[in-house]
This record gives structure tokens, C-alpha cells and sequence, in this order.
């Protein structure tokens, strides 16, 4: 019988340039819940100690600001992306696509 692991994407996020395209998709779905899952995937694949010492955060504020319901402040996810080794950056819209 052949024995199958769970994929977890924490395994393959070992560099900036990987966790900068794997938020960089995250953040393209608008997706507050899905963004918060990507932002824990991250955390774990640096280990969450390393990113609570790195932002000055507890483990636990970490824990609760990654809960899909949560709704991180944005200097909070300024510090975590820091501590990831990644940066926000603006982009413009599509040229097709309408802003309400």
C-alpha cells in the first residue's frame, strides 16, 4: 500500500522569492480568509517563534491575528511581512478592470 503525505505549501516557502509569489497570489483573491490562511502557511514555514520575536508579537496574538475571521490591523501585517522577508508593493489595476 502506498502511503500518502498531506501537501502542506509550508514545506516549499524556504525563500523571499517563493513567499513573495505565494502572497502576491493570496493577496490577488481579495480574499480576507484566504489571505489570513497564506499569512499562517508563511508564518509556520519560518517557524511562528522566529516571527513573534522577529515582530515583537506573541505567539498567541500571532495565532489569533492568522484565524480566518480575523481582521489583522495593517501595521501588524507590515511587521509579519517583514519578518518574512517580503514587502507590500502597489501595483496598478488591469486597464480592463473597473474600480467601484
Amino acid at each position: 500500500m502506498v502511503k500518502i503525505s498531506k501537501f502542506d505549501a509550508a514545506d516549499y516557502l524556504k525563500t523571499p522569492v517563493a513567499i513573495a509569489a505565494y502572497l502576491t497570489e493570496a493577496f490577488e483573491t481579495n480574499d480576507p480568509a484566504y489571505i489570513c490562511t497564506a499569512l499562517d502557511t508563511v508564518a509556520r514555514a519560518k517557524g511562528i517563534g522566529d516571527v513573534a520575536k522577529a515582530t515583537g508579537l506573541s505567539r498567541e496574538s500571532l495565532y489569533k491575528t492568522f484565524k480566518e475571521t480575523a481582521k489583522p490591523e495593517f501595521d501588524t501585517v507590515r511587521k509579519v511581512m517583514q519578518s518574512f522577508g517580503v514587502k507590500l508593493v502597489a501595483e496598478p489595476i488591469d486597464e480592463g478592470h473597473k474600480v467601484a
